[in-house]
């Protein structure tokens, strides 16, 4: 099963280049992030076209998260739990009935710049409560797979010019702590396991010329349970993806599972 996560950057803005990019890589069940757009506006129809089953969590203009599966879909969850004031659509998981059925989350986790600002304590409390939520899940004892854009960079081989980033809140201490903590509750990163190489970046920014002259970082993961990174056979960057037409600022990126019954 090829599992793709990829922060669009407004669905329909973008609509023509991300379906065209469904259409070559043929994902079983892709992973949107950063939507902008209610769920009465998102093109549905497009998708289903396609062969896929739709479920989103939309926000007008802003954030918002889908989920996009060629199997049923089942146990969908709207919003992280944790916070019942929280009104930024960031998280969406569902059951893929596929043979061997997998759990999976959309997730846009914030960004938290300015550092100075209430931005930043919000993604670390976010970051939390995604740690406590993910250990309910994983209790279930199944194959699940957070994917998304963390917001997060890392480690220093994860950004092509790390000194430009010491103060923007993807790279602080925090960050990177609340992310290994994360990981370290049982979730293994599907770009460790897949060997990928420094530079395997998945964002460049639209500014300053980042992309011709890859000034990267690598911020969208896959993270697997047990039970998922047992059955890992690769991963993808779908690199290419930010030369297509009015392309999104951050790139697909697939892992491939092992999930016959």
């Amino acid at each position: 099963m090829r599992i793709a996560t990829w922060n669009v950057n407004s669905v329909n803005a973008r609509l023509p280049t991300v379906l065209a990019w469904m259409e070559a890589a043929q994902p079983d069940v892709a992973c949107f992030q950063e939507i902008k757009c209610v769920d009465e506006k998102f093109p549905r129809e497009a998708f289903e076209s396609l062969g896929y089953n739709v479920e989103t969590h939309g926000q007008k203009s802003y954030n918002g998260v889908a989920l996009l599966s060629k199997h049923p879909l089942s146990d969908v969850r709207r919003g992280l739990p944790g916070d019942e004031t929280d009104e930024q659509a960031r998280y969406i998981e569902a059951v893929v009935d596929a043979p061997l059925p997998v759990r999976v989350a959309s997730i846009y986790l914030p960004n938290g710049n300015p550092v100075g600002t209430d931005k930043f304590p919000y993604k670390l409390a976010w970051f939390e409560r995604l740690n406590a939520h993910a250990r309910s899940l994983l209790a279930y004892e199944e194959p699940l797979v957070l994917c998304g854009d963390y917001n997060v960079i890392p480690e220093p081989h994860d950004v092509r010019n790390p000194d430009g980033w010491t103060g923007d809140a993807l790279f602080q201490p925090e960050s990177r702590r609340a992310f290994r903590a994360l990981k370290n509750i049982g979730l293994a990163d599907a770009s460790i396991l897949g060997k990928q190489p420094p530079g395997s970046f998945t964002f460049w920014d639209y500014q300053a010329g980042a992309w011709p002259r890859d000034l990267g970082i690598r911020i969208d993961f896959a993270l697997l349970s047990p039970q998922a990174a047992d059955r890992f056979r690769s991963i993808e960057t779908h690199r290419d993806a930010r030369d297509m037409e009015k392309p999104s600022d951050h790139v697909p990126v697939v892992v491939d599972l092992d999930l016959e019954a």
